[in-house]
C-alpha cells in the first residue's frame, strides 16, 4: 500500500449545530476524507463536500496530536461522532490505524462514541470500545440496506456483504456494545419492497440488533446523481428514466410506497422488540451508563 495523502487540518472535532437528537451526538469527527467503499448511493459524493478523488481515501495531518488537544480542553464529555462523511474503517486503517489511535484517546479523557461504519474491521476494536463503554456511552450503528448479498455486492461493492454486518452485530452486541443498523438509504424501486425490509429485520433480531433507524428513502444532489445515475445505467437498464420522471431534481427522495412500507416495518420491529424511534434509541442505549454510575455511588 503507497502512502496515504494527508490534507491540512486546523480542528478535528466539531461540536454539532443540530443538537444532539440524532444519536444523542454531541461532537463529530472524521479522521478521512473520501471512501473506497464504491457505494452507489453516497452522499457524500455531492459537490458541496468539496471531496475530489471521493474513491481515495486521504488522511488529515497530525490528527491525533490535534485531538488530543482538543479532547484535553472540553469540559462537556459527550458523545463523539465518527464515520459520518466516511467510512472510518475503510481498507486504510489497517495500516494506519488512526480510528484506533483516537478511540484510545477517546477512551483515556472519558468520552463517549458513536460509530457508523459497513466494515468488519471495527471487530479489531472491541477491547477499546468495552473499555469506553464503561466509563460513557457507546452506540455502533451498521449501515445495512439489503438482506440480500448479491445485490449488496451490486450497491456495496468494495465492502463486506449483508450477512458479514449482521455477525459483525451480533459480535459487538455479544461483548454488551449497543448496536444496531441504519437501514439509509431505502433504494426507491431497489430496496424498497416488503419481502427485503421483513427479512432485513429479522435477520436483525437473530443477530441481536437493538434498534434499525430509517428515513425510507434516499438524497440525489448535484454530482452523487450522476454517480448514482451512471451505475443504475450499468446494473439496473432503463431505471434511471424512471427516477428522473417520478422524482425530477428533488434532493429528498422518499419512496413511493412510504406510509404502507414503513407501516410494515415498524410492525415488523415491534413483533421482535427492536427499537426504531431516534428518542427511543437514545434514551436506551444512554441510560445503562447512567445505571451503572447510580450503582458505584452505592
Amino acid at each position: 500500500m503507497n502512502n496515504m495523502e494527508l490534507v491540512k487540518s486546523k480542528t478535528i472535532l466539531s461540536k454539532v449545530k443540530y443538537g444532539n437528537d440524532w444519536y444523542g451526538v454531541d461532537y463529530n469527527m472524521n479522521l478521512y476524507r473520501g471512501c473506497p467503499h464504491g457505494c452507489i448511493y453516497c452522499d457524500s459524493r455531492s459537490n458541496c463536500y468539496h471531496i475530489d478523488n471521493f474513491d481515495i481515501p486521504k488522511g488529515k495531518e497530525n490528527a491525533i496530536n490535534i485531538l488530543e488537544k482538543e479532547l484535553s480542553t472540553k469540559k462537556e464529555k459527550g458523545v463523539i461522532g465518527i464515520g459520518s462523511m466516511s467510512d472510518t474503517y475503510s481498507p486504510v486503517e489497517l495500516k494506519y490505524e488512526q480510528t484506533r489511535s483516537a478511540l484510545k484517546l477517546i477512551s483515556k479523557y472519558k468520552f463517549g462514541v458513536s460509530i457508523d461504519t459497513k466494515s468488519d474491521l471495527i471487530l479489531r476494536d472491541i477491547d477499546l470500545l468495552k473499555e469506553i463503554n464503561s466509563k460513557n456511552n457507546v452506540i455502533i450503528k451498521l449501515t445495512i440496506t439489503t438482506a440480500s448479498d448479491e445485490l449488496s455486492k451490486i450497491i456495496e461493492p468494495n465492502v463486506c456483504v449483508s450477512s458479514r454486518r449482521f455477525e459483525v452485530i451480533k459480535e459487538l452486541t455479544d461483548n454488551g456494545i449497543y448496536t444496531g443498523i441504519m437501514m439509509n438509504p431505502v433504494l426507491p424501486f431497489i430496496t424498497d419492497t416488503e419481502e427485503n425490509i421483513k427479512e432485513l429485520v429479522r435477520l436483525a433480531h437473530l443477530a441481536g440488533a437493538k434498534f434499525i433507524h430509517t428515513y425510507m428513502g434516499m438524497t440525489l444532489r448535484e454530482n452523487q446523481r450522476d454517480y448514482y445515475y451512471e451505475k443504475l445505467d450499468k446494473y439496473f437498464p432503463k431505471l434511471k428514466e424512471t427516477y428522473i420522471s417520478y422524482y425530477k431534481e428533488s434532493y429528498n427522495c422518499s419512496v413511493p410506497n412510504y406510509k404502507k412500507l414503513y407501516k410494515v416495518f415498524t410492525d415488523e420491529c415491534d413483533k421482535y422488540g427492536i427499537l426504531y424511534n431516534m428518542k427511543d434509541i437514545i434514551k436506551d442505549y444512554k441510560k445503562e451508563i447512567k445505571d451503572n454510575e447510580q450503582i458505584s455511588l452505592f
